[in-house]
């Protein structure tokens, strides 16, 4: 499947979750980042208690990741309907804009402007990765969904936000869990150990998404002929970049953490001709936010020493030095969420296997944890894969996960209620 941010596909099942809202008695809120809110009234008025969640899929991505929380959502509302069942509060679902980041390369970006963390100014003027160079200002212009409504907290209060959403990794399918409550990892707490606290001594820790940094690196050396120009006279970007996203790998290995780059763009692409300048995203991850920066470092270090000649592997040919460049597109925090939204999961949780773990990846539950309490539900997925086309989720855990949403939107209402002396 592939649903880009702000697409023609996009724009048909953005327009499937407004009809549906509506015919559910709902209230269609869009503001200038897309972000649509679909808003069910309580018995009395206040920021509603939602279900957030994504439609925009990666460019060859899965039926599941992301669109099962708005899914979801939408049984939600339609059981509360049909069994007549009044909440306290209102109770909404929330769809929010190009949430993978992979048309528009922020992810999270239009919860980043509605939490008041990311400018509106920078995210309308946010270029597509694609040649066509279409900012998400016009796109959103183009498909209808430039909404007249502030995109922001203050604009669009909610009380609660509730994320549901494939667990993107093998662990709750091999440990045989129906639901992941999303919790941090302590570095002394070994992966044996993780998902059976009982054979570690050391508690467990707050519930977390680890931090990460996306970068677009720039490299830059000169374009020559293939065949003219002898090895030790090349200033080769294409062969340096190499060098450098190697050397991410292994830094991140040493620090525990992660580094990925998932778009390499040479210039020119030409056969016989050595690239002169080469753009990479750098996408690097931590639980633990100074050790991220420390990896950043040492990867900056080792990049510069590469790029100028002075480390080389055994055998290989000194060339011309090369230029580096780092941009930051995109930090995101190590997050905490809230303890008595995380509690109303886990009490949702009733006769269902559950374990607590950390999210790897990021997601708008980051940035909505700034405002306002926040958790995550995870469900297993089929071999651990996301982002992919054999992306797949059993019925039974799409069911099970959809519950848990129901319940834990339920409890926290609930809790509202009580907190407000009803």
């Amino acid at each position: 499947m592939s649903r880009l941010s702000l697409s023609d596909a996009d724009k048909q099942a953005r327009d499937w979750f407004v009809a549906t809202a509506r015919e559910l008695d709902c209230k269609v809120s869009i503001d200038a980042m897309g972000n649509t809110f679909a808003v069910r009234p309580g018995r009395q008025a206040g920021p509603p208690t939602c279900a957030g969640s994504h439609l925009d899929t990666q460019p060859t991505g899965g039926r599941y990741d992301g669109i099962l929380g708005v899914c979801a959502g939408v049984e939600m509302l339609r059981v509360l309907q049909e069994e007549k069942i009044e909440t306290e509060f209102p109770v909404g679902v929330v769809n929010w804009t190009n949430e993978e980041g992979a048309r528009f390369p922020i992810s999270m970006v239009s919860s980043g402007v509605w939490a008041g963390a990311i400018p509106l100014e920078t995210a309308h003027s946010l270029k597509e990765v694609s040649a066509g160079g279409r900012t998400m200002k016009q796109e959103l212009e183009r498909i209808g969904y430039l909404g007249d409504m502030e995109a922001s907290y203050k604009a669009m209060p909610i009380g609660v936000c509730e994320t549901f959403r494939l667990k993107q990794g093998p662990h709750l399918e091999s440990t045989h869990r129906h639901i992941g409550i999303v919790r941090g990892v302590c570095p002394s707490i070994t992966p044996s150990s993780y998902f059976n606290p009982t054979q570690s001594d050391h508690p467990p820790p707050p519930p977390q998404v680890q931090a990460y940094r996306w970068h677009t690196i720039t490299v830059r050396g000169r374009d020559t002929h293939t065949g003219t120009t002898a090895l030790p006279l090349r200033a080769d970007a294409l062969l340096t970049s190499a060098k450098l996203i190697l050397a991410s790998h292994r830094i991140a290995a040493a620090h525990g953490g992660l580094a990925s780059t998932g778009i390499l763009t040479p210039s020119p692409s030409s056969v016989n001709t050595v690239p002169g300048r080469v753009t990479f995203s750098l996408d690097i991850r931590h639980p633990d936010d100074a050790a991220l920066l420390r990896m950043e470092d040492a990867m900056q270090a080792e990049f510069a020493a590469l790029a100028s000649g002075a480390q080389l592997a055994a055998g290989e040919v000194r060339g011309r030095p090369c230029g580096v460049q780092w941009r930051l597109d995109a930090p995101s925090e190590a997050v905490v969420f809230d303890d008595a939204c995380v509690r109303c999961v886990r009490e949702s949780c009733a006769g269902l296997e559950s374990v607590e773990m950390r999210s790897g990846a990021g997601h708008d539950s980051v940035f909505t944890s700034k405002r306002v309490p926040t958790s995550m539900i995870f469900v297993p997925c089929r071999d651990g894969v996301s982002h992919n086309p054999a992306e797949y989720c059993k019925k039974e855990d799409c069911a099970n996960g959809a519950q848990v949403l129901m319940g834990a939107v339920l409890r926290y209402d609930a809790l509202r209620r009580e907190r407000a002396g009803g």
